[in-house]
C-alpha cells in the first residue's frame, strides 16, 4: 500500500475528502472511493493499487492514438486495476471493472525503477500509463514519470479527463502527452452511461493544453448515443476553440462488455464526423478502429502535401525527423518529434 496524494483529512468522523479526480469523493474511515481503488484507513487515505500492474507491453506509439508525438515510435505501456468511470462498453472491462471488495495482492508489485529500466532496455522512447484510467493511479504514474525524464523518456497518459486542477497542475513538467477521450458533448450522456459530468472533462482538456502538454482527443462514436449532427460539430468547435491544431480521432465502435446489443458505427457515420471536423476548421482528423485510408495519413495543413504515411493500423510508416513539412518546408504546429 501507499498512502496517496491528493487528499484532505475532514477531522470529522474520520472522514477524508479525495481531490485527485472531478468526482470529489468524501471518503468515510474503511470506505473507498468511486474508483473502488483509494481506500481511507483510519483517516488516512492510501493507493490500494500502486505498483499492481496487470499489463507491461510494448506498443507502437500510434496505437495510444497519438498521431503527432514521437512518430514511429514505440512506448513501454503499463496498467493498474480500476476506473473512476462506469462506461457499459468498455474494452478493458477485465481490469478497468472491479468490486469494491476486491484486493489486488494478486498482481505483481513492480518498482517504479523497474518500469523505467524495462522502456530502456525494449528501445522505447516513453512510457504509457493506459489500457485502464492512469488517474487513479497517479502516484505511481508521477513517481515513474520523474525516474523517466531522468534516463530522456518521454510520458504519456490516455485518459478520460476526469482529472483535478490539482491533478493536472501535478501532470505539468512530467506527462509530456495525452490522448483524451472526449465520449460527447451531453451533459446527461455522461451521467447516464460514465457516472460522470462532461463540463470537467472540458476544463481538464483546456487546463493540459494550457500547461503545455501535448493533447490529441478521440470520441468513440456509439450509434444512436452520441453520433448527432449536432453534438459532433459540438465537439469540434469546442477542440477547435482550444486549438485547431489539436488531432482528433474519431473511433468505430463495436459492441462489447454490456452493450453487445448496440450494432458497429457504419463506416458512412465516421466519415461525416471527421468531414464536419474539418468544416469547423480542426486541421487534423483520423478514423480509428476502421480502414479509412484517407483519414489516416498526416498532411500539412499549409500545403497540403503529406506529411506522415500510416499503413491500415495506424504505424507510421514514414515521418519526419524535425517539425518542417517535407514539401514545402512550412513548421508543422502542435508536433513533438524530438
Amino acid at each position: 500500500m501507499k498512502e496517496a496524494s491528493f487528499y484532505v483529512s475532514t477531522e470529522v468522523g474520520g472522514d477524508v475528502s479525495c481531490f485527485l479526480c472531478s468526482h470529489g469523493c468524501l471518503v468515510p474511515d474503511g470506505g473507498r472511493g468511486f474508483c473502488k481503488v483509494r481506500e481511507n484507513r483510519g483517516g488516512r487515505l492510501y493507493s490500494l493499487v500502486y505498483g499492481r500492474l496487470t499489463n507491461v507491453s510494448v506498443d507502437v506509439i500510434e496505437k495510444k492514438p497519438l498521431y503527432h508525438f514521437l512518430p514511429g515510435s514505440t512506448s513501454l505501456s503499463i496498467s493498474t486495476p480500476g476506473c473512476n468511470f462506469q462506461c457499459p462498453w468498455c474494452q478493458n472491462w477485465r481490469i478497468s471493472k472491479i468490486a469494491n471488495s476486491e484486493k489486488f495482492d494478486q498482481h505483481p508489485f513492480t518498482e517504479p525503477e523497474h518500469v523505467v529500466k524495462q522502456a530502456l532496455l525494449q528501445g522505447c522512447r516513453s512510457i504509457s500509463y493506459t489500457y485502464n484510467e492512469p488517474t487513479i493511479f497517479m502516484e505511481y504514474a508521477l513517481e515513474t514519470a520523474k525516474l523517466a525524464h531522468e534516463k530522456d523518456l518521454l510520458n504519456v497518459m490516455v485518459t478520460n479527463g476526469y482529472q483535478s486542477p490539482q491533478a493536472v497542475d501535478a501532470m505539468a513538467g512530467f506527462i509530456n502527452a495525452v490522448n483524451v477521450d472526449l465520449k460527447g458533448f451531453n451533459d446527461s450522456y455522461y451521467r447516464r452511461y460514465c457516472g460522470a459530468r462532461l463540463q470537467p472533462v472540458l476544463d481538464s482538456i483546456r487546463n493540459m493544453h494550457e500547461a503545455g502538454i501535448h493533447v490529441e482527443i478521440t470520441t468513440l462514436l456509439v450509434p444512436g448515443l452520441n453520433d448527432t449532427r449536432e453534438e459532433i460539430r459540438n465537439i469540434a468547435r469546442f477542440i477547435a476553440s482550444v486549438s485547431p491544431v489539436i488531432p482528433w480521432h474519431v473511433s468505430r465502435f463495436h459492441p462489447d462488455y454490456e452493450a453487445m446489443d448496440i450494432e458497429s458505427t457504419p463506416p458512412e457515420s465516421i466519415k461525416k464526423a471527421l468531414k464536419t471536423g474539418l468544416e469547423e476548421g480542426l486541421r487534423h482528423v483520423y478514423a480509428g478502429n476502421i480502414n479509412m485510408p484517407e483519414f489516416h495519413d498526416t498532411r500539412c495543413a499549409e500545403c497540403g502535401g503529406v506529411v506522415i504515411e500510416r499503413g491500415p493500423s495506424g504505424a507510421a510508416e514514414s515521418y519526419p525527423r524535425e517539425n518542417r513539412c517535407p514539401a514545402c518546408k512550412a513548421t508543422l504546429q502542435g508536433f513533438v518529434t524530438g
